[in-house]
């Protein structure tokens, strides 16, 4: 089910739980409203539509434009950094930023198994920057 944006910047800087058995249903809203918003929008955590659930959904280039989910992520390590801008389309505007060229990420999957993952480029930007939301970083 697609669900309205949460712009709150209170709601939004604040971190979010830990994701669990029953969030399945979050995840599925989560990947619905990405694809309402694609044209728009490339990545989503679940504080973007109201639930403060670390959970993420984003359009991995990697897997052929494919929208992929994350429960629990932690970027572990990552390399290349460089400067950027970024939107949000939970804000107005663009910021500058800080990014990573290549990523590696703890996360579980749909059914809370432990995943390990590298990513470089424009999937990597992405989901540094949903992290970010999951941890209450406004960005």
């Amino acid at each position: 089910m697609q669900r309205p944006i949460m712009t709150s910047r209170s709601f939004l800087r604040m971190p979010c739980a830990e994701a669990g058995p029953g969030d399945e249903s979050v995840a599925r809203d989560l990947v619905d409203t990405l694809e309402a918003n694609r044209s728009r929008c490339v990545g989503m955590a679940a504080n973007m539509i109201g639930v403060d659930k670390r959970i993420i959904a984003f359009v991995d280039e990697e897997m052929d434009g494919r929208i992929s989910v994350m429960f629990n992520p932690v970027i572990t390590a990552c390399d290349g950094a460089f400067d950027t801008e970024e939107g949000c389309l939970s804000l107005d505007g663009e910021r500058r930023t800080l990014r990573y060229h290549r990523i590696e990420v703890d996360y579980q999957d749909r059914r809370l198994r432990a995943r390990h993952a590298t990513f470089t480029g424009w999937t990597a930007q992405i989901i540094q920057h949903e992290v970010d939301h999951c941890n209450g970083i406004v960005i």
